[in-house]
C-alpha cells in the first residue's frame, strides 16, 4: 500500500507542469514611482500577483517614455507571461507592444489606455472623473470665470477628463454663463507646470477667476498656492484622493477630490494580470467589456470601476476606508467638518 501511495504521489507530481509549480512571470512597467499616487497601486498589485505563486518583476522608467520602450523589450527578451503597462506616453512605445503582442504576451494598459486589441484596459471612468469634478466645482460657482488645468497631453486621460468636464460645463459655457479665461496642459502632470500655468491665467485675467477645475490633486494644490500668492480662494477640485489634498478639503481650500480606491484598482489589475498570464482569452475576464472612446476609436476589452467624490461632507468614507488617517485628514480643518469632530 505505501509502495502504492508513493508510486501516485510521484504520478500526481509529474502531472504539474513547470510553469505551474513556480508561478508566471509578470512584468510591471510603471511610469514614475517618483510619484506618491503610484505607491499605494504598487504595494496592492505585488501582493495579488505574489500571494498567487508568481513573480512580480517592477520596472521603473522615470518619467521617461524612451526607457519605458526598453523596459518593455527587455520583458519579452526575457519571457514573461504577461506584462501590466502604467504608460509614459502610448505613442512611443507602440512599437515595444506590438513586439509584445507577435510574441504572444498578454498586456494589461492599467489607468492609461493603449489602444491595440492585445492590450486589456482597467482603470476608473476617467469621463466619470471629470463630470464629477466639474460638477461639484459647478455647484458652487455656477457662472463666472473658470480656469482649466488639464494633465499630460500625451496621456489619454487628460482628454477624458476633460470630455466629463464639457458634459456639465457646456451648456453654460455656450450660453455665456461660464467663461473659461485659461485652459492649458501640465507636461508630466507636474505641479511646477500647473503653477505657472495658473500664475499666467491669473496675470493674463487680471486675477479675475472665480473657479478652477484640475485634473488631479498635485495640480490642485499647486493651482491653490498660486491663487493664495494673489490673495484668492476659489472653489477648485481635483482627483486622486491625495493626503494632502483632502487635508485641503478639510480645510476648505478645496471643493472636492474624486478618489479613485488605488487599493481596488490594483487589486483588480493584478487578478487580471494572472488570468491573462495564465492564458485565460481577454474577453472571458469576468466584468470584461469592451471599451473604444479613444482617440483612434480601437475596440479594447475593459474594466471601468466607478470613482468618489470626497468633499467635506464625505470625508469621512476615506477615514474609515484607512485610505488616510484622521489625524492626518483633520489638521487644522473647519470646525464645521463632521468627520473631524
Amino acid at each position: 500500500m505505501r509502495i502504492l501511495i508513493l508510486a501516485l504521489t510521484f504520478v500526481l507530481t509529474s502531472l504539474v507542469s513547470p510553469s505551474f509549480a513556480e508561478g508566471k512571470k509578470i512584468g510591471v512597467a510603471w511610469g514614475d514611482l517618483a510619484q506618491p499616487r503610484w505607491r499605494w497601486d504598487v504595494t496592492a498589485m505585488r501582493s495579488i500577483i505574489e500571494r498567487r505563486g508568481n513573480k512580480y518583476l517592477p520596472f521603473n522608467a522615470a518619467g521617461s517614455a524612451e526607457k519605458q520602450l526598453q523596459d518593455i523589450e527587455q520583458m519579452i527578451n526575457d519571457g514573461v507571461d504577461a506584462i501590466v503597462i502604467q504608460a509614459v506616453d502610448k505613442d512611443v512605445i507602440m512599437t515595444s507592444v506590438e513586439r509584445a503582442a507577435a510574441a504572444g504576451i498578454p498586456m494589461l494598459a492599467y489607468d492609461r489606455l493603449i489602444e491595440h486589441p492585445g492590450v486589456f484596459y482597467i482603470t476608473f471612468d476617467n469621463v466619470g472623473v471629470g463630470r464629477l469634478i466639474a460638477a461639484i466645482v459647478k455647484e458652487q460657482k455656477p457662472t463666472g470665470n473658470y480656469a482649466i488645468i488639464k494633465g499630460d497631453p500625451g496621456d489619454p486621460n487628460s482628454d477624458f477628463l476633460r470630455q466629463g468636464m464639457e458634459e456639465v460645463i457646456g451648456a453654460s459655457v455656450a450660453g455665456g454663463q461660464i467663461k473659461i479665461v485659461g485652459e492649458a496642459y501640465a507636461d508630466g502632470w507636474s505641479p511646477d507646470s500647473a503653477k505657472a500655468i495658473m500664475e499666467q491665467i491669473l496675470a493674463e485675467s487680471g486675477n479675475q477667476v472665480d473657479a478652477v477645475l484640475a485634473e488631479n490633486d498635485n495640480m490642485a494644490g499647486a493651482a491653490v498656492e498660486a491663487l493664495a500668492a494673489a490673495g484668492l480662494s476659489v472653489p477648485i477640485g481635483g482627483q486622486d484622493g491625495d493626503p494632502a489634498a483632502l487635508n485641503r478639503v478639510a480645510q476648505g481650500t478645496q471643493t472636492v477630490s474624486v478618489w479613485k480606491n488605488s487599493f481596488d484598482l490594483a487589486k483588480q489589475a493584478g487578478l487580471v494580470a494572472v488570468q491573462l498570464a495564465e492564458g485565460t482569452p481577454m474577453n472571458l475576464i469576468p466584468e470584461a467589456r469592451q471599451f473604444s472612446g479613444g482617440e483612434k476609436g480601437v475596440p479594447v476589452w475593459s474594466i471601468l470601476l466607478n470613482p468618489t467624490p470626497i468633499t467635506a461632507e464625505t470625508l469621512d468614507l476615506v477615514i474609515e476606508a484607512d485610505h488616510v488617517t484622521k489625524k492626518d485628514v483633520c489638521k487644522n480643518a473647519l470646525p464645521t467638518v463632521a468627520a473631524c469632530q
